[in-house]
């Protein structure tokens, strides 16, 4: 036995040399990490196929039978129809505000529901406007936003009112809805009072200072002229006052208020009449005096002073003020000549 063994092991060992041991050797060890590989992978893919069989019967899972209970007795029937279609809706809307039709989309939804109230009969077929003297009625119209697309159904007669008393010209309105077709429009409207020139601006102006245009009509030329800043609220005040001198008024083309305090007279020839910031009334009665009596504005003079309490000063023109001067010089030279 000993002696087959050993001669096994000697043609074993003639078989097989050394190189070929050491190959075996190294296959055999990578056979083994295959191996092991292998074994891992398999345990990885059987960890995923649980966890997704895990996931699946989570989701599969029946609620409690409370839980479906409370949602049958609680959620209204058709919940995800509902909330299917708000959402649609609200997609719509965003999609809506965000491209910049927000405009748009209410125009035609207005449009619409107007056109098939005017289908039903509640078309405007009469407009009445009383009170209306400035404007047109199609300008009343257009600034209350009613159109011939305007049903008397829809038409908001508050938010007509609210657009015509935004308009300088209207100081207030009524508005009338008479069914199934009459609108009915009452108008006060502010009048022209004067003519506001600021900063090189001209404007119309009611006698309350409302700026009905910011420009000036051919119609309105003939109103009276006031300057300067603070002059619009101001005007109505001064102007009575100085509408009960006609002596003054007849030849007055503008009132400046300067500073804010008081104001100065520009007549029709270029004389300027400084006012004083108080007593107004009895520095007009005497200009009115002086005229009457001296024939004060038709003499060769460019101003008067009245700021001062106590006197008047008069401003000659170049030409009057060098022939006073100059009628000095004689006086002064025939004096001379007389003494001698």
């Amino acid at each position: 036995m000993d002696g087959a063994g050993s001669l096994t092991r000697s043609l074993f060992r003639s078989l097989r040399p050394q190189a070929d041991l050491k190959a075996a050797a190294i296959g055999a060890v990578v056979l083994l990490r295959e191996w092991v590989q292998d074994k891992r992978d398999q345990q990885r893919a059987a960890a995923k196929i649980r966890t997704k069989a895990r996931a699946k019967a989570i989701v599969e899972r029946e609620p409690p039978p409370r839980v479906v209970a409370l949602v049958e007795r609680y959620a209204p029937r058709r919940v995800g129809i509902t909330m299917t279609v708000l959402l649609l809706l609200g997609s719509c809307g965003f999609g809506i505000v965000k491209g910049g039709h927000l405009q748009d989309f209410i125009t035609a939804v207005s449009d619409a529901r107007n056109a098939m109230a005017n289908s039903a009969g509640f078309r405007i077929t009469s407009v009445v406007i009383n009170g209306r003297k400035q404007l047109t009625q199609d300008e009343i119209l257009a600034i209350g936003g009613v159109s011939g697309r305007s049903s008397l159904l829809f038409l908001d007669a508050d938010a007509v009112r609210d657009k015509l008393k935004a308009n300088p010209w209207i100081a207030d309105a009524t508005v009338l809805k008479l069914y199934p077709g009459q609108l009915m429009i009452e108008l006060t409207e502010r009048k022209a009072f004067a003519l506001w020139q600021e900063a090189g601006r001209l404007s119309v102006i009611a006698d309350d200072g409302a700026v009905l245009e910011p420009y000036v009509s051919r119609r309105f030329l003939s109103l009276p002229l006031v300057v300067g800043k603070g002059a619009d609220t101001q005007a109505r005040d001064f102007l009575a006052l100085l509408a009960r001198y006609p002596q003054v008024n007849a030849v007055t083309k503008a009132a400046v208020y300067v500073g804010e305090r008081r104001w100065n007279l520009r007549l029709k020839d270029g004389l300027d009449i400084r006012l004083p910031e108080q007593d107004v009334g009895n520095a007009l009665a005497m200009l009115s005096r002086l005229d009457k009596e001296d024939r004060l504005f038709s003499r060769d003079i460019v101003a008067v002073d009245m700021r001062l309490p106590d006197r008047l000063v008069v401003q000659l023109s170049d030409d009057a003020a060098k022939a006073r001067e100059d009628q000095f010089k004689d006086k002064k030279k025939k004096k001379a000549g007389d003494a001698a």
